[in-house]
């Protein structure tokens, strides 16, 4: 995927994308990526792995990715992905999450108009279901009025923004409210979708899911672990 000569040395932003037995997604997701270094705008793509046992690995290596293996956690691993690279400007992305096309010339325009601030990308599902619809709009409703994106929406940030907001916490689950509750008040949205995946809502209910999600963050802001919410969420 990625040329590591001069060009992308000199590329402005680093991709960093947690893993644990992505292989499935991972492709389609790297082909969404192509746009941006084909624009010269992607000078890494970091995946931060927490004991993938498929074939994950092999995938990063035919992609030209950078590797960071390490503990199982996605506040870790998106912690270990950003220390791996000093690229300028820092973009999470889920493994199952598609950017849709247009989104290199966005955050070129993020990027020059405002420097300063973090982004996020709008929610889209991979589903034609109508409760796609519902559930993807409370999210962007709940994003901009409240100023709480979730992971699945990316997160496009300055490095500097990134430092000195504390960076990622080493937890495995709410780690995207805590950073969007470090950047509030510097946070934009881009106008493009990031599609994820709809296979977790479509196994479980488009509202038992969204339901379930809502109950855990609201765990989660009256003091609940973390850990133990994982275990619930994950049902590990």
């Amino acid at each position: 995927m990625l040329d590591h000569g001069i060009h992308a040395m000199q590329a402005p932003l680093s991709i960093i994308i947690p893993t644990l037995n992505a292989a499935p997604a991972l492709p389609a997701t790297a082909a969404a990526l192509m746009e941006g270094v084909e624009a010269g705008l992607v000078r890494h793509l970091v995946l931060s792995d927490g004991g993938s046992t498929d074939w994950t690995a092999r995938i990063a290596q035919e992609l030209g990715a950078l590797w960071e293996p390490g503990p199982k956690g996605r506040g870790g691993q998106l912690a270990r992905g950003a220390a791996r690279t000093g690229a300028p400007w820092l973009l999470f992305l889920h493994a199952d999450t598609h950017l849709g096309p247009g989104w290199a010339r966005a955050v070129l325009t993020h990027m020059n108009t405002d420097p300063d601030k973090a982004a996020y990308f709008r929610l889209a599902f991979r589903s034609d279901a109508r409760p796609a619809r519902v559930v993807a709009g409370w999210a962007n409703w709940r994003a901009r009025a409240l100023g709480l994106p979730y992971g699945d929406q990316g997160l496009l940030v300055p490095r500097a923004l990134y430092d000195s907001a504390g960076g990622y916490p080493d937890q495995p689950l709410m780690e995207d409210v805590e950073m969007a509750t470090a950047l509030k008040g510097r946070l934009v949205a881009l106008p493009v979708a990031a599609r994820t995946s709809a296979a977790r809502y479509e196994a479980e209910g488009w509202f038992t899911r969204s339901g379930h999600n809502l109950a855990t963050l609201c765990r989660y802001r009256l003091g609940a672990s973390p850990a133990r919410l994982a275990r619930r969420y994950y049902g590990d």
